[in-house]
Order: structure tokens, then C-alpha cells, then sequence
């Protein structure tokens, strides 16, 4: 297989140590692969490509999720004008931002080949069961977030070019596939080994437990993960393939695996030093959403002070008030920059902290509230929707330490989202009344229509979810809600509609000339062009 503008040079010395002998050890990167006298008991040629793998899913943080998924979420916005004013935000699709997305999957990727290569060539006695169930989950994970950005994806042919050396694609259907039988086998494989007496696969569970930045090598904990990773992804084949959503969903519901229920469960990556550390309090360069904002504020919702600094700027000190995605900046830091940042300070840890960071993967409220999706579907084992949804609320404010408050929070009938004030420029202004803003309440009515019903439970689940704004997206894209604000200043050129809203990231240049096969890319968008106006496979409704 050939990578193009991939620097592997981890996998080039384990080639060169299997080729060359135990005497070639000091040709070896010792960053990656660890010092010649613990290499073997430390399984470090396992273990720190695996560390790269996890960490690897927030590099480049500011492009890739940002500067894109974050801000389309209506979760995060940006007072920097970059490119003077005309960007991502503004539905200019910014090729130099957009090709890290395929750029991390392929580092992800090549380090999971690295790692292979390291199994066979250096530990060819050790059986890595459960760790490379754990990199199989780790693989799902990232494609399907390319996935999600762009629709097709090269995941089930990455390693296997046609005789020409160009890689084919998966449609986004066929990749969804993939996925939940990936996903399968990684539960099968790490119940095998949870089941084996504690002295069998000992080299295994070892490395595991190095290696792993989200569990501490809790076998059991990624079985869940995986099984909770599977119901996401069938719940996002609703609308598209019903029946095969159905099927999956149901699998997941009553898989002894278990599912992420309890918070003690959440799978969040240990990353040390946070990106959005710098990117938010060094740089300025990211603010928090105004339809966020909104819809806290209109809540009265307890998390607010956990999710958001309040606003330094003379006109609105001392509140929490984001900036509107997708507007004329004006003086952009200067105009903007005192409104409301972003901060994440949960009840297990800053999540933005420069030295202790964690990058959220799955959480309890996430599954609780996938659980009422299914339950108001009517797919068997979801249990009771009302029950689902209030669960989901609560495990939500224990994240965030708020648990005193879920009580009053879930019993308000008449709450509604705010008006959103831009004392900068009023013309960006939300007025009640304004199909802008939503009127879904909190407190669960069973009378509600079903559409209502499922307006409620995603907009809880879209507050539970920060900030995790690729899956944020995903949701809103796949149900419609919940209801954000539209841009005001649209730059696509036509490409994009304003009312429609953006559905997907277009394919770079980067991908356009490298050995990927873009032409087939573009015929799986199932006859839409590569644009970001271009419905997603499972973006039927």
C-alpha cells in the first residue's frame, strides 16, 4: 500500500527490526517504541502507537472539529475573522481546514498497521486479543466520523489499493455496515478474553492496560463502549435503512455487553494538555454558540456555569451570551471577543485543561437518550420512553455535577429558548415568536405528537452532548433539531442553502489528486454533487 503525505517512520523501523535483528534496536524510534531494555516487557511497540491512535483524534483540534463540526452544531462559535470573514462559518468551504479530516484518519490508520506490523514481527507469541478489538473499535470510531463529514469513506479497502495503487471508497451505507460487524467482532473478541481466567493472555491484558488512555485497560468497560458506539450508529441509520436500524439498535438494547449507563462508565480520552486549552484562552480564537446560550438561558439550565465563562465585554458583562455563527464580524476580537467562552469543568474534571484534558467520546446521557429515540421508534428492549429521557437528563447533570438541581429542571412544563440580543448588531437579533427559536419545553408530556416527543429528547440529548460537536451535528443533520440559528452571511455561492443549512464537508484537493479514487467518492453521493449542500446517505428525513 502506498500513503500519500503520511510520515511513518514508526513503521519503517519495525520493518527495519524484523528485517535486520535484535542488533538493529538503536535504529528504532525510541519516542514511539521505547528503550532497547524494556522493549519487550513493556510491549512498548504495541503500546505507544495505540497511545498515538487515541491521542490522535483531537490533533489538529482547531481545523478538525472546530473550525467545522463544532461551529455547524451551534455549540461553538468564533469571533476571529479568518480569511476576512469569508469561511467555514460563512459556508466558504476552506480546503487548507477541511483536509485534516482524512489527514488524522490516515495517521490513526497507518498507526494501526504499525502496530500489526510490531504483533507480528516482534511479539509473534503474544496473542493481542483484546488490543487489537480495542484498535478495531478506535478504527470505527474515527472513520465514521470521516463518515459523517463527507459520506463516502475508504475504510474496509484502506490496505488493499486495486492493481493500479488507487484505493476504492465505501458508500456510506456500505461503510455503516462495516462498522457494526467491526464493531461485533471487537465485542465477541473482548468477552473472550474478559471470560479467560486472569492468567491467561497476561501479555494482552498488559499491554492493554498501558496502553489504554480512555479505560486503564478495563476490558469489560470497552465491550460497553462498543455496543453503545454500535446503537449510535444504528440509530443514526433511522430514517435511511429502518429496518436494518431496527435490527441493530435491538442487537445493541439486549447485548450482554451492557451498554454506557452510569457515568462511571463515560469514555473520555486522557489527552494531557486539552487543544482547546490554547485554542480558547491563548488564541481567543473560539467562543461559545450563541444558540447554546439561548436555549440555557431560556432553560434556566443549571449546567450553564459549567459550560460557558460569562461575557466580559461593557454591554453584556456578566452574562453568558455566545456569538451567532455565520455573520459580518465587523471589528471581529474587538467587536465580539468579550462575549461568552467556552469552558468545560465537569464534576470528573476540566475537560479544557492544559496539563489533565479529556476528549469526550461517549457518555451515560448519550445512551439514555438513544434508548428514548428507540423506545418512542418502538424497538424492542429500548423500555420506557419517559423514563429513557429523564435518565438521560440526570446522568447528564451528574457529568457536570449538577445532580441537585434534575428535579426542578425536569418538572418545568413552560421553559422555552430565549431571545437572542446582538447588542453589536441588532439586525442578527432572534425575537420571540421567530421560527428561529424552539418551543420545545423540558418536562417530558406524554400527549405530545411523536415529532414533538423526538424534539425533546434530541434537544436534551444536543445539550448533554458538549461539547462533543461532531456527533452534535450529526444529530441536528439526521433529526432536525435541535432548531439553531441560520447564517446571515452566506458565501457558498449557491452551493449551500441558507434555510437547508450546510449537510457535509466537500472532499479536498488533498483527496482529489492522491491515489484515493475521488471519482468513484463523488458517484457513491448517490447522484449529488461535492459540495456541502449534498445530502449525507443517512440524511433522508
Amino acid at each position: 500500500m502506498k500513503f500519500n503525505n503520511i510520515k511513518i517512520l514508526v513503521f519503517g523501523a519495525v520493518v527495519l527490526f524484523s528485517a535486520s535483528g535484535c542488533g538493529n534496536l538503536d535504529d528504532i524510534n525510541q519516542e514511539k517504541l521505547g528503550s532497547p531494555e524494556n522493549f519487550y516487557a513493556d510491549y512498548a511497540a504495541v503500546v505507544n502507537p495505540m497511545k498515538s491512535m487515541q491521542r490522535g483524534l483531537q490533533s489538529d483540534y482547531q481545523l478538525y472539529p472546530n473550525l467545522s463540526a463544532d461551529m455547524f452544531s451551534g455549540m461553538f462559535s468564533t469571533a476571529t475573522q479568518f480569511n476576512g470573514g469569508k469561511n467555514n462559518m460563512t459556508y466558504f468551504m476552506m480546503d487548507g481546514w477541511n483536509n485534516r479530516i482524512i489527514a488524522r484518519q490516515q495517521d490513526i490508520f497507518n498507526y494501526s498497521i504499525v502496530i500489526d506490523a510490531a504483533a507480528k514481527n516482534i511479539y509473534p507469541d503474544v496473542d493481542f486479543t483484546a488490543t487489537f478489538a480495542v484498535k478495531k473499535i478506535l478504527k470505527v470510531f474515527t472513520a465514521a466520523r470521516v463518515s459523517d463529514s463527507h459520506g463516502p469513506v475508504v475504510y474496509s479497502k484502506y490496505e488493499t489499493p486495486n492493481a493500479n495503487g488507487v484505493t476504492d471508497f465505501d458508500s456510506q451505507q456500505d461503510a455503516y455496515n462495516f462498522f457494526i460487524k467491526d464493531l461485533d467482532a471487537a465485542i465477541t473478541n473482548l468477552q473472550k478474553v474478559q471470560n479467560m481466567p486472569a492468567n491467561q493472555n497476561e501479555g494482552d491484558r498488559a499491554a492493554l492496560k498501558k496502553a489504554d488512555l480512555v479505560f486503564g485497560g478495563n476490558i469489560g468497560q470497552w465491550a460497553k463502549f462498543a455496543n453503545s458506539l454500535k446503537l449510535r450508529l444504528a440509530m443514526r441509520m433511522s430514517y435511511a435503512d429502518p429496518v436494518k436500524s431496527k435490527q441493530y439498535a435491538e442487537e445493541a438494547l439486549t447485548s450482554s455487553a451492557g451498554l454506557i449507563t452510569d457515568n462511571a462508565d463515560n469514555a473520555l480520552i486522557n489527552v494531557g494538555q486539552s487543544e482547546l486549552s490554547f485554542i480558547i484562552y491563548s488564541w481567543g480564537d473560539c467562543l461559545i454558540g450563541a444558540p447554546l446560550m439561548a436555549y440555557m438561558n431560556g432553560y434556566d439550565d443549571p449546567r450553564l456555569s459549567a459550560y460557558a465563562i460569562p461575557a466580559t465585554d461593557g454591554q453584556v458583562q456578566g452574562k453568558y451570551i455566545g456569538v451567532r455563527q455565520g455573520i459580518d464580524l465587523l471589528n471581529g476580537k474587538t467587536t465580539y471577543g468579550g462575549f461568552s467562552q467556552p469552558q468545560a469543568k465537569s464534576a470528573n474534571g476540566d475537560y479544557f485543561s492544559g496539563t489533565n484534558g479529556k476528549l469526550k467520546l461517549f457518555t451515560a446521557a448519550e445512551a439514555w437518550f438513544l434508548k428514548a429515540e428507540a423506545a418512542l421508534r418502538g424497538y424492542a428492549g429500548a423500555g420506557d420512553i419517559q423514563v429513557n429521557y429523564e435518565n438521560g437528563v440526570k446522568q447528564s447533570f451528574g457529568e457536570w455535577g449538577k445532580t441537585a438541581d434534575v428535579t426542578t429542571y425536569l418538572s418545568n412544563t413552560s421553559a422555552t429558548e430565549a431571545a437572542y440580543v446582538d447588542p453589536k448588531n441588532a439586525s442578527n437579533n432572534i425575537n420571540l415568536g421567530d421560527a428561529q427559536l424552539s418551543t420545545i419545553t423540558i418536562a417530558w408530556n406524554n400527549g405530545d405528537s411523536t415529532e414533538r416527543k423526538l424534539e425533546r429528547i434530541i434537544t436534551q440529548k444536543w445539550l448533554s452532548l458538549y461539547p462533543n460537536g461532531p456527533e452534535a451535528w450529526a444529530e441536528q443533520r439526521r433529526t432536525g433539531y435541535p432548531i439553531l440559528f441560520k447564517i446571515r452571511q452566506n458565501d457558498s455561492g449557491g452551493l449551500i442553502s441558507t434555510d437547508a443549512m450546510i449537510r457535509r464537508i466537500p472532499f479536498t484537493n488533498d483527496t482529489k489528486t492522491s491515489l484515493y479514487n475521488y471519482q468513484q467518492a463523488v458517484q457513491l453521493l448517490g447522484g449529488g454533487a461535492d459540495n456541502g449542500g449534498t445530502k449525507l446517505w443517512w440524511d433522508k428525513k
